[in-house]
């Protein structure tokens, strides 16, 4: 199980819009610049959030992204999911094939491991990730 960095921007890339949207939309450059990610892998990203109906979009000048719904709405298991991630930690997949075509011993404490990360990551709010210590020392900061 690995959350690859394109689950990781995504959350990252919600946050920033989220702390910064009240100026007004948000562009994949802003984002960039501040969270030094690559934009043309934000635009990959964008893509799928825009997709998921986790963001909108205006075009032209002044353009830029927005959530579409609030901080509060918006789980992290949600960015997540919109971007494909599977943090399935079963190298079978949960398909029980996992010894020559059989399930292994240790399947189930893999399945609940499972359950409890998507229990976990869908219960957690963009909303309480921005009320986390840590972040709002960098907002505070002018980092963010």
């Amino acid at each position: 199980m690995k959350l690859t960095s394109k689950g990781r921007y995504a959350v990252t890339a919600m946050l920033d819009i989220a702390l910064n949207q009240a100026k007004g939309p948000i562009t994949l450059a802003m984002i960039s610049e501040r969270q030094a990610i690559s934009l043309s892998y934000l635009e990959q990203i964008f893509a799928k959030l825009k997709k998921s109906g986790l963001v909108l979009s205006a075009r032209g000048p002044g353009g830029g992204y927005r959530l579409s719904r609030s901080a509060e709405e918006i789980s992290v298991g949600e960015i997540i999911a919109a971007v494909n991630e599977d943090l399935e930690p079963r190298r079978c997949q949960g398909r029980a094939n996992c010894q020559g075509g059989n399930q292994c011993l240790s399947h189930e404490l893999w399945a609940d491991l499972s359950d409890m990360i998507q229990q976990f990551l869908v219960s957690v709010s963009l909303q309480q990730v921005i009320e986390q210590k840590a972040v709002q020392q960098k907002v505070a900061f002018g980092v963010a």
